[in-house]
């Protein structure tokens, strides 16, 4: 049996000193994570020179400031370890090659903090969780997490609009055997309506939520611009724009989740071009890119596959899938201007619908190779 791991994000309800601790707990993180940074920092400039002496460079944990700053062991230690593993990880990513020198964390409306299991110190029962330095905390669970699953962490966040909410990572044991492809579809991305799929061309008929609250969001934000910054009336009305941003993004979240599951409730296999995050510079498509969300719904579609054995392929992104004809395989070059895809053969397709045949063929041939 192979171990698995699933989250799950609910609403909290902490009272007035609850959400004291809780902010304290945010301060004391960021607090910790950027002490820590600045000293590694100061060992990675005056030792980068020495790759030896910089990789046996002892480096700072959050119980080293704890003499100091007597205020810290008032909040979760396990929350300031966690800090200290994720400034770990931000090094090794940036050593690597695969991310930027690691910044140091500013407050934003938007926190969170990660704490884990010890000993029994979170619990989930009925209504409430019991949490690190918390004790009970009101929990809105909308949905069962099966009592096989094993709490290891919980990361406990608050949002702009400023409601808390607690995301808990469980583990469980369950072979998923790979099924066995049979049915497979081609996603072609579209702007307009997310995807055009290869059965017969249908979109996805993606509601443009931010666009439709875009002249409501613009109204209240002017309105908040008006305001002097840091007032009691200017975070009233940033709390309306947080709010009217949160919705788009849960209408959307819920939207892509629906969609996901959908195709991965019909077919064995999904096969969509690997797109760069570039790609809306590249080709102008300016706000519609975020409305979009094409990033997140394939990441949810990667996940629910995975869980039921099925699979996830990605084409390179270099492949001519517009410019090739999905009759008899002859390659030209396409306008964008051009919405109707016409060939020499006697072919006349919907350019997006041609496309997402072509990706699924080629997914097909990969299916093959593996």
């Amino acid at each position: 049996m192979a171990i698995q791991n699933k989250a799950y994000k609910f609403r909290l309800y902490p009272t007035e000193e609850q959400a004291l601790v809780i902010h304290k707990t945010f301060g004391c993180v960021r607090f910790v994570y950027n002490k820590m940074l600045a000293e590694r920092k100061e060992t990675y400039e005056n030792l980068k020179e020495d790759k030896e002496a910089l990789i046996k460079a002892k480096h700072p944990t959050p119980a080293k400031y704890k003499k100091e700053f007597k205020w810290l062991k008032e909040v979760d230690s396990l929350a300031l370890a966690n800090a200290q593993l994720n400034l770990d990880k931000a090094y090794k990513a940036f050593f690597k090659g695969n991310a930027k020198f690691p910044k140091l964390k500013i407050k934003r409306h938007k926190q969170s903090y990660t704490t884990n299991v010890v000993n029994g110190n979170i619990q989930l029962l009925e209504d409430r969780i019991k949490l690190p330095k918390l004790k009970m905390v009101k929990i809105k669970q909308h949905r069962e997490i099966p009592l096989e699953y094993k709490i290891k962490s919980c990361t406990l966040s608050m949002v702009s609009s400023g409601k808390y909410y607690i995301s808990i990572l469980t583990e469980y044991e369950k072979e998923i055997e790979r099924k066995e492809i049979e049915k497979v579809v081609g996603l072609d991305f579209a702007m307009d309506g997310l995807f055009v799929d290869s059965e017969k061309g249908k979109k996805a008929n993606y509601p443009c939520f931010y666009q439709k609250k875009l002249d409501k969001l613009a109204f209240e934000q002017r309105k908040l611009s008006r305001k002097k910054k840091g007032s009691s009336n200017w975070n009233k009305q940033r709390i309306r724009v947080a709010k009217i941003q949160e919705k788009v993004a849960n209408q959307r979240k819920n939207f892509l989740h629906h969609k996901s599951k959908e195709l991965v409730s019909n077919f064995d296999a999904v096969v969509i071009e690997d797109l760069n995050k570039g790609m809306s510079q590249g080709l102008k498509f300016e706000k519609s890119v975020p409305d979009n969300g094409w990033g997140l719904f394939t990441s949810f579609l990667e996940y629910k596959l995975k869980e039921q054995g099925k699979q996830l392929i990605k084409i390179d992104k270099r492949f001519p899938s517009t410019k090739t004809c999905s009759n008899c395989g002859s390659v030209k070059e396409i306008e964008l201007s051009e919405r109707t895809y016409q060939c020499t053969c006697g072919l006349t397709l919907d350019r997006d619908y041609n496309s997402a045949l072509n990706i699924k063929r080629e997914g097909i041939r990969l299916l093959a190779t593996v």
